[in-house]
């Protein structure tokens, strides 16, 4: 596929056809995945295929446990666990998320509640000892180890896209961050980063809808002029 075409059409994909995913076609996925950028080129990633079915079973569950908050949090107006937010509104939204999990488990379910099913399921690790996280004593909320380990994310879709599967990168089973290692086996030094789903999809975006450049860049200051096309 066409680098430009593949970054403006490889979206996130939550349904999948329930045919495998070859394990070769899997390793190739990871073999040019583990190119992607690194701080130091340490490559601090570590991947855990998941196959086990009670493992996968184990991982499901943890993931609605955040998943339920998520929606009630939603359903309220609010971007779930926002650093700059309403704690109180937050926490009485968070009080009708029983009620949305028992309205789920009547229905039909969906990607959640059969995130055990998925083809492909990765659990995607850093390695605590190999990042150089500049902001280690900062007070506030940051996010810099993640700049050496999600790009190896999004390089695994973009190489599953080219291999004719998608996915997505999902970050729920975060919130029972403990509880995911203990399962896994995965040492106190290791972070968890994402749990990732990759398969063949029932259908492959093509349009993906993005707010224009003019909304997120602007020039010398925070609240400078809007970045435009050259001429404008």
């Amino acid at each position: 596929m066409d680098l430009l075409d593949t970054l403006r059409t490889t979206g996130a994909v939550r349904e999948f056809e329930e045919r495998p995913v070859p394990d070769e076609l899997l390793y190739r996925v990871l073999d040019t995945a583990r190119f992607a950028p690194s701080g130091g080129n340490r490559q601090a990633w570590r991947v855990v295929v998941v196959k086990d079915q009670s493992t996968r079973e184990g991982l499901r569950d943890l993931y609605l446990t955040g998943w339920y908050d998520y929606l009630a949090q939603v359903s309220a107006g609010l971007t779930p666990w926002a650093v700059v937010t309403d704690r109180e509104k937050e926490a009485e939204a968070l009080l009708a998320a029983p009620a949305i999990a028992a309205q789920a488990s009547s229905g039909a379910g969906g990607f959640a509640e059969h995130l055990d099913r998925i083809p492909v399921m990765l659990v995607l690790l850093a390695d605590l000892s190999r990042l150089a996280t500049v902001d280690r004593d900062a007070e506030g909320y940051t996010m810099v180890g993640g700049a050496s380990i999600y790009p190896f994310a999004w390089n695994l879709l973009l190489a599953a896209r080219a291999e004719g599967l998608a996915g997505v990168i999902t970050s729920m089973v975060i919130r029972q961050e403990a509880a995911v290692k203990d399962l896994l086996g995965v040492p106190d030094t290791f972070s968890v980063a994402a749990l990732m789903a990759l398969g063949y999809p029932v259908h492959q975006p093509t349009r993906l809808r993005r707010a224009p450049v003019e909304e997120f860049a602007t020039i010398d200051r925070f609240a400078g002029s809007p970045m435009g096309p050259v001429g404008s």
